[in-house]
């Protein structure tokens, strides 16, 4: 990537043709000791999988990546709010379109996904030995021929009206998300939690949120600084919910 103006994020970094995941080659390399800031990235992704276990479209033309990270243990719930950030200024940056965030890890344009992001992480005695951030865009696809996404989905070549630079919007998303990681070390927690709230499509909504088997309805009235949703039910009550998913209640 001959653009790429980070200092550590993506200096190592591995590109495959085609792989099934790659979560699960980023996976292997932090476990056998690879360097902070290494990325695996796939030109086309067989088994591409989001949050909650569902499967992730990734064809030619979308962005596929996997960056690993070791945060402390007190930043990794904020690994998710860089992560989105970063494709909502990349974006921003490199076409101008404005995005809006659906809790917890999506990036829309207008009412449709353009991003969705995947954070694992592994630990041992209360020590983070990794985090991989998992970035899906669709860059250049046309969601229209693919059934599945048709009506839920689009890409930066549709609302753009052209193609665009895949690898210029890698080098851009790489280096907003290293400088927002190093916000975070540097004790910008706060601010990164301000703007990713004010990225929040979903506060102020009369919501759905399916939790496992579990579905609560409520308006979503505010996050925590650690990422979780505070949902307001109809009887009064405030509950807190650390991760599910939403669908915001059509008047």
């Amino acid at each position: 990537m001959k653009n790429l103006r980070t200092k550590f994020v993506g200096r190592c970094y591995y590109r495959y043709d085609e792989l099934p995941t790659t979560m699960e080659v980023a996976r292997r390399l932090a476990r056998e000791g690879a360097l902070e800031g290494t990325v695996v990235i796939a030109d086309v992704q067989t088994a591409g999988r989001g949050r909650l276990g569902r499967s992730w479209l990734s064809p030619h033309g979308s962005l596929a990546m996997s960056i690993i990270l070791r945060p402390s243990f007190d930043h990794l719930p904020y690994m998710i709010m860089i992560a989105s950030l970063a494709v909502v200024r990349a974006v921003e940056q490199i076409t101008g379109l404005g995005c809006s965030i659906k809790w917890p890890n999506d990036v829309l344009i207008g009412s449709k996904k353009l991003s969705g992001i995947l954070i694992e992480s592994e630990m041992s005695q209360g020590v983070v030995n990794y985090a991989i951030v998992g970035i899906g865009v669709n860059v250049n696809i046309d969601p229209s021929v693919f059934p599945e996404i048709s009506k839920i989905a689009t890409s930066l070549s549709c609302e753009f009206g052209q193609e665009v630079d895949r690898d210029e919007f890698t080098c851009a998303l790489l280096l907003e998300l290293e400088q927002l990681y190093l916000s975070l070390q540097a004790g910008g927690c706060s601010s990164v939690y301000r703007e990713w709230k004010e990225y929040l499509e979903t506060l102020g909504k009369d919501v759905t949120v399916k939790c496992g088997e579990q579905v609560e309805r409520g308006m979503a009235e505010d996050v925590t600084e650690k990422g979780s949703l505070l949902l307001r039910r109809a009887d009064g009550s405030l509950i807190e919910i650390m991760t599910g998913d939403v669908t915001i209640v059509k008047e």
